[in-house]
């Protein structure tokens, strides 16, 4: 064997000791089954989730040769439903008003339909009534919506403005807007919109158990879902019929820390807002993998209110992921001080197909680790270590001994 096949064959031998050792560096496997074509996607079971780090920067795809150790790239999927939103133009025609109040009318010269129009007023407080309609002539108007409530709320306790209109898909040439009110309301910008979104994947409603306490003015919501998982949805139902703006908070559980007076537990924020009787209360915020969550609702002066249930979700997470050799793969994951991967595939996103083909994920297997040889100490034994020091106090003292003698 030549010294140049040698070397090879050292390197060669090197680069999958390497490879082996970061497959080692990470706490569990689960092996991918079911590979055929180059590009495969894989949905993230809930065993991922309850052991991956809170960032999900340590996932990884390996493949395994016999003498070679491959790492495929993959794009990160979450289950958000395509998002499409599109400003239209359009020219206001006139502002009027007469007892009912003041008249805003648009022509949009467009064939697409809209759904949304948003208000920006520079009054500071208040609270209208709307009537929106549409017409193709000017002549005949339909009715879009009828006495839709727009306000704001500025003051000490709470800053709350909703003045959005969100209807069914419409198509009009005109569209005429109706804000029922003696003051005048002070518009500063429209917006005329069409967005399309198409449907959320989410997993299954994830809470097993909501706690409630009311107390110091405070009313504290403990969500206790059914395992660890990425959460990025809250529902909160409020049964109580009155008019109600509450700041809250949401939070999950961090760490937890058991001491001589019990349990311990940080909690870390992850969205603040406001609660209220106007829009529908649901809440969505960056993916969070916890078990615990805590929602903190500040009632101030008010009474409590009356929360008749709380629902979290959590998206699907799919990995898209490319193979390039025949291997034996798996996904590892469990290594929270890992760094986020860095692909080329993330800049050709419009390259990879957008049919792809599900794999399936073997049983999770805990990757072992090599037990550190420690040297044990001289001297285990407290007895041995007390002779040791009896039989040094005797010589010495029998050699101060023999040297008084001497004088």
């Amino acid at each position: 064997m030549s010294m140049k096949t040698k070397l090879l064959f050292f390197f060669g031998c090197l680069h999958v000791v390497f490879a082996f050792a970061q497959l080692n560096t990470y706490e569990h496997k689960m092996e991918l089954l079911g590979i055929e074509d180059q590009w495969h996607k894989i949905e993230l079971p809930d065993t991922v989730f309850e052991k991956v780090s809170q960032n999900m920067n340590d996932l990884r795809i390996y493949g395994i040769t016999e003498n070679d150790t491959l790492e495929s790239p993959y794009l990160m999927k979450v289950g958000f439903g395509d998002f499409y939103s599109k400003a239209i133009d359009f020219k206001v025609l006139n502002k009027t008003s007469n007892a009912k109040g003041y008249y805003f009318t648009y022509e949009v010269p467009t064939k697409e339909a809209i759904n949304l129009i948003r208000l920006d007023f520079e009054n500071k407080n208040f609270d209208w009534k709307v009537v929106l309609e549409g017409s193709q002539n000017q002549n005949e108007w339909f009715t879009i919506l009828n006495d839709h409530r727009i306000l704001s709320i500025q003051n000490e306790q709470t800053n709350y403005k909703y003045s959005y209109l969100n209807f069914p898909d419409a198509k009009f040439r005109y569209y005429r807007i109706l804000v029922k009110t003696q003051e005048k309301p002070k518009l500063s910008t429209t917006r005329i919109i069409v967005d399309v979104k198409s449907k959320d994947k989410f997993r299954e409603d994830a809470v097993a158990n909501v706690n409630v306490n009311d107390k110091n003015k405070q009313t504290i919501l403990n969500l206790d879902l059914k395992k660890r998982l990425p959460v990025s949805y809250l529902k909160i139902d409020v049964s109580d019929e009155i008019d109600f703006y509450r700041n809250f908070t949401i939070e999950y559980l961090a760490d937890s820390v058991q001491t001589e007076k019990g349990w311990r537990y940080s909690y870390r924020e992850i969205y603040y807002g406001t609660l209220n009787s106007i829009e529908k209360n649901e809440f969505t915020f960056p993916t969070s993998i916890a078990q615990k969550f805590r929602v903190t609702i500040d009632n101030n002066d008010n009474q409590p209110l009356t929360i008749k249930s709380a629902s979290a979700k959590a998206y699907v997470h799919e990995l898209h992921a490319r193979f390039s050799k025949p291997a034996t793969y798996y996904l590892a994951y469990g290594k929270t001080s890992d760094r986020k991967p860095q692909y080329d595939i993330s800049h050709a996103a419009a390259k990879i197909p957008v049919v792809l083909s599900s794999l399936s994920l073997g049983e999770v297997q805990n990757i072992p680790k090599k037990e550190i040889q420690t040297t044990a100490p001289l001297f285990e034994n407290k007895l041995w270590l007390w002779l040791v020091m009896g039989l040094i106090i005797l010589v010495l003292g029998g050699f101060t001994f023999k040297m008084m003698q001497k004088k």
